[in-house]
């Protein structure tokens, strides 16, 4: 088994961020919440702390949890994407980044808006450059099969990125919190994956259920995943 690395979620302390945080802090990695504001960083720490009291946990701000990470997790919402990305640059450069933002259209939720490289995933990539391996991941699974730590959850994650290697490491670090985690390949699909969300989101009000998923089937699953 390969060392557990010190994950930073930069927006760990909105609902998606702080449930990844939560779920690999259970898994006995060392986590840290980044935030524009290290006290709500701090705040959210404290919530967690609820419920893995034993974990290591950190609140930072988005550019001490950058540092601080060796693995480091994009969860903040579209709209500072890109300005935040710019201004890490140097710091992420040679880390593993996970994007799992979702660029939708601020007016409709149930539309996916790519920006101008396509996706999200994309334009972390453009932004951050070919030293450090950019990986899109959980997309569409929701905050809440991730906070509800008495959840199997019944859905997978798909991984996209240029860097097979990466996708890999992402794949096993899906799998530590209790996931199914399949590589869906290059960036060029990385806007079917984020728009995949946009979908899930209209399912739900259309059906009135909450947290809708995907499962892949058809693939042989892994019976006794390995955390990283």
């Amino acid at each position: 088994m390969e060392p557990r690395p010190r994950i930073a979620v930069l927006g760990g302390t909105g609902k998606e961020g702080s449930g990844l945080a939560l779920r690999w802090a259970r898994a006995g990695f060392p986590v840290a919440i980044g935030s524009r504001d290290p006290e709500r960083a701090r705040q959210a720490v404290e919530r967690l702390r609820v419920h893995v009291p034993d974990a290591e946990l950190l609140g930072l701000s988005n550019a001490d949890a950058a540092a601080w990470g060796e693995v480091v997790v994009v969860a903040v919402p579209y709209a500072g994407h890109a300005d935040l990305l710019r201004s890490l640059r140097e710091t992420l450069r040679g880390k593993l980044l996970i994007d799992v933002v979702v660029p939708l259209d601020p007016d409709n939720p149930r539309r996916y808006a790519p920006p101008p490289d396509g996706s999200a995933t994309a334009e972390a990539q453009r932004i951050l450059g070919a030293d450090t391996p950019v990986v899109g991941a959980f997309h569409n699974i929701s905050h809440l099969h991730l906070h509800d730590l008495e959840d199997a959850p019944d859905c997978d994650v798909l991984v996209v990125g240029e860097d097979r290697a990466a996708k890999a490491r992402v794949i096993r670090l899906a799998e530590a919190i209790g996931f199914t985690a399949y590589d869906a390949g290059p960036l060029h699909n990385a806007p079917i994956v984020e728009g995949l969300t946009a979908l899930l989101i209209g399912l739900n009000i259309r059906y009135k259920t909450r947290g809708t998923g995907i499962r892949i089937t058809g693939i042989p699953r892994r019976a006794d995943p390995q955390a990283p």
